[in-house]
């Protein structure tokens, strides 16, 4: 089983990523249009990225959960501005994870957490929208390989938690008779989704699955994320197309 990154992987990660997501918007006009995000100009995206920071530095700061905010209520400001503005949400969130202490148990929308809880969740978020930026602007996306597999681990964590189906009502659709779903990259082990009738679990290790995704992990995170079609000739999938099909339709964070 490969373990969770650290709060210092995780800052550092954080860093980076909110970094190359700034170097995808710079210099472009705020209403360019993000495809993988198809409501959303650029200027939306970049508020929802700088506001999600902030909003999960006041939940640690105030010990207690917030509503989620409007992306569209957002105000990132100039276009000149956007990458110090991004930038300083990043420093807010981490700021706020260190005077609280990384394992401080507080509340979350899936019940008690450590504090970490919020940076890796929002550097899951960031990997992903570091990417929606990129190919909204034709920048290349770079993602180290263990941040980008953490990206799946921590989805998974959500989507396999007691009582999330409550917050995602879509995931209690998940559920099945054992049916197997595995994620297989080139350079490490794998991930394995089991649908059972109680719950869905997951597993790391070798992948024998009734469906498989192969390629890169970073191809895989896009196809996980639901940013490219498994249809991509960056992977490959063998078995039960329909399976996977439909874990896709119900996955959305």
């Amino acid at each position: 089983m490969t373990s969770t990154p650290d709060t210092a992987r995780l800052v550092a990660g954080l860093r980076e990523q909110t970094a190359g997501f700034t170097r995808a918007i710079a210099g472009r006009d705020p209403d360019t249009p993000v495809p993988t995000c198809p409501a959303w100009p650029l200027r939306t995206l970049v508020g929802h990225l700088g506001q999600e920071h902030r909003w999960a530095a006041e939940l640690v700061r105030r010990r207690e959960q917030l509503p989620v905010p409007d992306p569209r209520e957002a105000d990132p400001g100039a276009p000149e501005g956007w990458a110090r503005w991004l930038h300083e949400g990043a420093e807010e969130l981490i700021g706020a994870i260190r005077r609280t202490g990384a394992d401080t148990r507080l509340p979350t929308f899936i019940g008690p957490r450590p504090a970490a809880f919020w940076l890796r969740r929002a550097l899951s978020d960031t990997c992903v929208h570091h990417y929606d930026a990129a190919s909204a602007t034709d920048t290349a996306f770079v993602v180290a390989e263990d941040l980008a597999a953490d990206v799946i681990s921590e989805n998974l964590d959500l989507l396999s938690t007691p009582g999330f189906a409550a917050i995602r009502p879509a995931v209690a659709e998940l559920r099945g008779r054992g049916e197997r779903i595995g994620f297989r990259p080139q350079s490490a082990e794998g991930w394995v989704i089991t649908r059972a009738p109680e719950a869905l679990r997951w597993e790391r290790g070798p992948v024998e699955a009734d469906v498989v995704v192969s390629g890169a992990v970073v191809d895989l995170v896009l196809v996980f994320s639901r940013r490219v079609p498994p249809q991509d000739g960056r992977v490959t999938v063998t078995g039960d197309r329909a399976l996977l099909d439909h874990w896709l339709a119900h996955t959305a964070l």
